[in-house]
């Protein structure tokens, strides 16, 4: 079941991303869908890109140790979202293709370009995360070796990403967002069912515990929460929207699926650790799901998780080729651009296929790479948008330092349990605003 679930699924991929070429008709067509979107795409897109593999897979892994707590890690994305409301409006008016634009409006060309070499740099972890989480599925329900799972999903995510663009990616999110709640709802609907399955009582472990403290969320709002206020790929699904007000509330809608779904997922981590204390993550969830579903529902979990890998590995590598063609047009509504895009695909996919090899955590590996993002700008891009007064001199200095003093203090913390880490992170954040905000202060 599982497998003929799995051979149907990716037929009709290929079936949509073929399709999908044949729509392409000029540049804007592949990099945002000829901006005639509406809700269920968009919404669609966003919830299907937010819940990739790296959010179910890292939720249900960070359940292990923080129980209740792990629900902080889509609360918070869910928060992000809700700030991002007040001005999405503006970001739809203001962006065409991409966030370095908005940057260059903003900060001046040099400052674009320094974000478009940054972005892709850092999402090359966004989309290893994807890959990993992928890999690990394959491993897992159909016992293939890390390594070739890691090779299939790769290619799988190139190939699709190759053939159809925006357009695909938005046809299928749409689907993929359906098949990622109905198989979670599915699961959490049979294990609450479960006399025997007693999960630890929320109000035990949640908001806080030993193991998640204030200062960690604190951290998680700064580096995660932040970057769906600022993100790339959550930017480059508003620009897909046919107008403004569509734009707004496909976010808000997101936002409020998210909160309650955060609660599922650490129900469900909670009860797979539960039957199965001595595996990891993805292992104690094949394990539950094999024990209490039947095969059509193992079949579709399997379905939902790759759909959830999928629609964020997809949308993260278009984003990022996008941004790195870029670089080299300011102005990327051309045709060689479009071809050049297709170049820097097969590029970053290959790249992400490489760091998927080396780092085996999907938690690890989205956030190392966020913590470089969200450093560098997170507090520039918010001054603008919220019309923050702010030094357009050394701009370029707050980027480059906030981004590097805040991917340090997340390596210290992560790879030499340096207990000072987090502060090391919030330093970065806070020497970004200091050189943006201190000189026209003084100047005043």
């Amino acid at each position: 079941m599982e497998l003929v679930i799995l051979i149907v699924y990716g037929i009709m991929l290929l079936a949509i991303g073929v399709y999908s070429a044949l729509r392409i008709k000029n540049p804007t067509d592949y990099f945002v869908a000829g901006k005639r979107n509406g809700v269920l795409q968009i919404g669609g897109s966003l919830l299907a890109t937010i819940l990739g593999g790296s959010a179910i897979l890292g939720s249900i892994g960070l359940t292990e140790h923080q129980s209740w707590a792990a629900t902080w890690y889509l609360l918070s994305a869910a928060l992000g979202l809700l700030l991002l409301l007040p001005i999405v409006k503006k970001i739809s008016r203001l962006g065409k293709f991409t966030l370095p634009e908005l940057i260059g409006q903003f900060y001046g060309e040099q400052a674009r370009k320094t974000a478009s070499v940054i972005i892709p740099l850092a999402w090359l972890g966004i989309i290893a995360a994807q890959i990993i989480a992928a890999a690990q599925v394959l491993s897992s329900f159909f016992g293939l070796d890390y390594t070739i799972g890691v090779f299939i999903s790769g290619a799988v995510y190139i190939i699709y990403t190759l053939i159809g663009g925006q357009i695909s990616v938005l046809r299928t999110d749409f689907i993929q967002s359906i098949i990622i709640l109905a198989g979670v709802v599915v699961t959490f609907i049979v294990l609450y069912k479960s006399p025997e399955l007693e999960p630890v009582p929320i109000q035990a472990t949640f908001p806080f515990n030993p193991q998640f403290s204030p200062i960690d969320l604190l951290i998680l709002v700064l580096t995660f929460s932040s970057t769906f206020v600022v993100g790339p790929d959550i930017y480059s699904r508003v620009f897909c929207a046919r107008n403004e007000r569509i734009s707004q509330i496909s976010v808000l809608i997101t936002a409020l699926i998210l909160i309650p779904f955060a609660f599922l997922l650490a129900y469900i981590g909670i009860c797979s650790f539960q039957l199965n204390p001595d595996q990891e993550g993805t292992s104690a969830l094949v394990n539950i799901t094999r024990t209490y579903l039947p095969k059509w529902g193992v079949g579709l979990m399997v379905a939902a998780l790759l759909s959830a890998v999928l629609s964020s590995a997809a949308t993260t590598l278009l984003t990022s080729a996008v941004i790195m063609s870029e670089l080299f047009h300011k102005d990327i509504d051309n045709r060689r651009s479009y071809i050049q895009t297709k170049y820097f695909v097969v590029l970053m996919g290959i790249l992400s296929m490489l760091i998927s090899l080396q780092v085996s955590s999907i938690v690890a590996s989205l956030l190392l790479a966020l913590s470089f993002y969200s450093g560098a700008f997170i507090v520039p891009m918010i001054a603008a948008l919220f019309n923050i007064p702010f030094s357009k001199k050394y701009s370029l200095w707050a980027i480059i330092l906030g981004g590097i003093i805040s991917l340090s203090g997340k390596i210290s913390l992560s790879f030499f349990q340096f207990e000072y880490g987090n502060w090391i992170i919030i330093a970065g954040f806070a020497i970004n605003a200091a050189i943006l905000f201190i000189p026209r202060i003084m100047k005043k």
